[in-house]
């Protein structure tokens, strides 16, 4: 028999991710399930829309609804909040090593995510940047990262990206497959091509939060 769950699907640069990954933990602790943390990548997604930027961006009018929305929700909920200075900041360098953690169920995946979150939503952080997220991680005491102590791959083939089409986007996104070095130095890949909403796996619900 499945235990029942929840898979919790966020990409960093996303503001209503941030807003979900916030408040998952309660939700599920109180409902008595647990949660499956699992980074993706909006890119491939905007670029099967044609788009080339976050639909936010390209149509103002919603853009300035979502701002107004996470300023209200965030306030409503206690969430520290500020308007990053660039929207979107690039997920993929933050994605690395939540693949990693996630491939070698690190159990720092989820205070991780949060963290990241925050520097890009509450404090105005390049997460882009692979130095901020080493700093990130050093800030949680995660300099090593890894049950075997070695560092997690802020750039390497942790979701390793693929050319795909016009979009910059899509570009730094994986269309087809991710993979992740675990902590032991092997390599785990699994394919995911996108054919619009993933089927539920039986047992669980699935949350996800885009844009």
């Amino acid at each position: 028999m499945n235990t029942p769950g929840v898979q919790f699907w966020f990409e960093f640069g996303s503001t209503y991710s941030y807003l979900a990954a916030a408040r998952i933990e309660a939700a599920a602790a109180e409902a008595g399930v647990p949660v499956a943390w699992e980074p993706f990548l909006l890119g491939p997604i905007f670029a099967e829309q044609g788009w080339e930027d976050s639909p936010f961006n390209v149509y103002p009018a919603k853009g300035r609804y979502m701002w107004r929305d996470m300023e209200r929700l965030c306030s409503g909920q206690g969430i520290p909040f500020a308007k990053p200075s660039r929207f979107p900041r690039s997920g993929v360098a933050a994605a690395r090593v939540a693949c990693l953690a996630k491939a070698a169920s690190e159990p720092w995946l989820a205070r991780f995510t949060r963290a990241v979150f925050r520097a890009n939503l509450a404090e105005d952080r390049e997460i882009g940047d692979a130095a901020e997220i080493r700093a990130i991680l050093g800030s949680l005491g995660l300099a090593g990262a890894s049950s075997s102590g070695r560092a997690p791959p802020i750039t390497g083939n942790a979701c390793e990206s693929r050319p795909a089409g016009r979009s910059s986007l899509a570009s730094s996104a994986p269309r087809v497959s991710w993979s992740a070095t675990s902590s032991s130095g092997a390599t785990t890949a699994w394919r995911t091509p996108w054919r619009g909403r993933p089927a539920d796996a039986r047992g669980s619900r699935r949350s996800g939060s885009g844009g």
